[in-house]
């Protein structure tokens, strides 16, 4: 018997947002489907409308692992992950540990396939899912403040920073076409 799958259907367990109240509690699978639809998103404005050349299935398959260290780690709330440089080192180290433990879970004959996508190996394409990640963050801001959730007013603000910081006009695109929609009712949505 292989733990390695059933691990990883564990992640709908691990609650994201932990230390603050939610009008819509979300855990780390919901996460990382979020992620992977978002980093297709991303990749697809980027091939479609900036003429860049994306291997979205790719970048979409690495969003899909994203986080699964966190089924060992469970899931570190950002303050408490970036309190400090010596925090966040000591994080990174353990993410490091939980993600040589699922590797080595892995049958020899697919640790090939599945070592890149658990370690996170191909930071050229990683950026997509790190864009994707960050905005993951910033629409269920969205989402919580518009359903009258004060608590997610600071959290929105640090998350669109960091998503200014990356440079990204794909995502620029995204947040002027697409992101009202979540902060309408679904008789908003639906043009009623």
């Amino acid at each position: 018997m292989n733990p390695f799958f059933a691990h990883l259907f564990r992640l709908r367990l691990i609650q994201r947002w932990n230390l603050m109240r939610s009008v819509m509690p979300e855990n780390v699978a919901e996460h990382s489907y979020h992620v992977a639809v978002l980093t297709h998103a991303l990749c697809t404005i980027a091939t479609e409308i900036h003429g860049k050349k994306v291997p979205v299935e790719r970048a979409v398959t690495l969003a899909l692992f994203h986080d699964v260290t966190e089924v060992i780690t469970g899931d570190i709330p950002g303050p408490v992950k970036h309190h400090n440089p010596r925090i966040l080192k000591g994080f990174r180290e353990l993410e490091s540990l939980a993600a040589d433990r699922l590797c080595d879970m892995v049958p020899a004959e697919l640790k090939d396939c599945y070592r890149p996508l658990i370690r996170g190996e191909e930071p050229e394409l990683y950026r997509w899912v790190k864009g994707a990640d960050l905005l993951d963050g910033y629409l269920k801001c969205l989402t919580e403040i518009s359903a009258g959730n004060r608590e997610f007013i600071v959290a929105r603000d640090e998350l669109k920073e960091r998503m200014d910081r990356l440079e990204m006009p794909e995502i620029d695109y995204f947040l002027e076409h697409f992101a009202p929609g979540f902060t309408k009712t679904l008789d908003e949505l639906s043009g009623e």
